[in-house]
């Protein structure tokens, strides 16, 4: 799958079959993450590959009771890591920087999830400090985000999307991106009013 279809493939999927992922797959999805850019370089991020069920079910009650977690066979856990940042960027590194840096890798998960034949969700509603206990990080590490990972066990449909116009500007913030579809099936996934 070429990089434009994997992201029109990818959907936000919280359903998933019992069946495991392949090692293999698990470890294509982490050397993708290894490969995402982030701030000077620093990657300042760790990444818990989680699989045990009791843990998944207690991460699944960390994250407001969304038993989607438990089910998918793979959860991985997203930390920052502000310090590392910080040793070059200051405030600003352990303030932004290390989300930006996080979030960033989570993003490449999900892409190389989807190319690979699976299926993700994002998960950001969940109880970091409970989070950080389950999976036992460190202090100086935050959770950002969980992607629970499978195979899909459906086939939501597209949501609907802005215009081009509504999100792209031109040299200032409000003055419209000059933007012209090449793909006309794209047009059914905007969003209107």
């Amino acid at each position: 799958m070429d990089y434009f279809e994997t992201v029109k493939a990818r959907h936000s999927i919280r359903a998933f079959q019992t069946k495991p992922v392949e090692e293999e797959k698990v470890r294509r999805i982490i050397e993708t993450i290894n490969l995402a850019p982030s701030a000077g370089d620093l990657q300042a991020y760790e990444v818990v590959v989680v699989k045990d069920p009791e843990r998944k079910n207690e991460l699944a009650r960390n994250a407001l009771d969304q038993d989607f977690v438990a089910e998918a066979p793979v959860c991985l856990i997203f930390l920052a890591c502000p310090e590392r940042s910080s040793r070059k960027y200051g405030r600003r590194g352990s303030e932004l920087y290390c989300i930006q840096d996080t979030t960033i890798a989570a993003s490449y998960a999900q892409l190389a999830a989807t190319a690979l034949g699976l299926a993700s969700t994002w998960v950001g509603a969940f109880d970091e400090d409970a989070v950080a206990r389950t999976i036992e990080a460190s202090r100086n590490r935050r959770p950002i985000a969980m992607l629970p990972i499978g195979y899909p066990a459906e086939a939501p449909e597209f949501t609907p999307r802005r215009a081009i116009a509504e999100i792209a500007s031109s040299e200032t913030s409000g003055n419209p991106y000059p933007f012209s579809f090449t793909d006309r099936s794209y047009e059914r996934l905007l969003w209107k009013p």
